[in-house]
């Protein structure tokens, strides 16, 4: 059973996991065209971030993240540092966690969410995720711009 809480951005277990997440990222683009938030920017206003868990318990281990940040568009937010632990992937994991933020999303009105991902085969496998859960290719949003590393896409609520 997945469990999806609000982040404790201070939890060391959650901050090991997000530094896992940008280490991934790292060699896959080079610095200008990596978007991934660090900490500080998982910790702005406006963003709401959730951490996915194995199991009800307080100590069930953390097995994803997953983050809405509110772009200058009402009603628009940007789905951002979605990712699952490599060894719990195919488990049904990102699809629980897409399914929560877009429900949180529809309940305070967002009309709209986008999300930036890279273009090179590592990200191929969520590319295909996020299209199978209707995401459709947009030009870049918010203060995107056009970038031969980043794919962008949307899906209406």
């Amino acid at each position: 059973m997945i469990t999806m809480r609000r982040a404790d951005l201070d939890a060391p277990e959650l901050i090991a996991f997000l530094g896992d997440h940008l280490a991934a990222m790292a060699p896959t683009a080079p610095p200008e065209s990596r978007h991934a938030l660090d900490l500080d920017g998982l910790r702005a206003p406006g963003v709401r971030v959730w951490s996915a868990h194995l199991g009800a318990e307080a100590a069930a281990p953390l097995v994803g993240t997953v983050a809405l940040a509110a772009l200058a568009e009402p009603g628009h937010e940007e789905l951002k540092s979605m990712r699952t632990d490599p060894d719990h992937r195919g488990r049904g994991i990102a699809g629980a966690m897409l399914a929560h933020v877009l429900a949180d999303a529809r309940e305070r009105g967002v009309v709209r969410v986008s999300l930036e991902t890279g273009s090179m085969d590592f990200f191929a496998p969520a590319r295909r995720f996020y299209a199978g859960a209707g995401f459709v290719p947009c030009p870049p949003f918010g203060t995107y711009r056009e970038d031969p590393n980043s794919v962008f896409m949307t899906r209406e609520l």
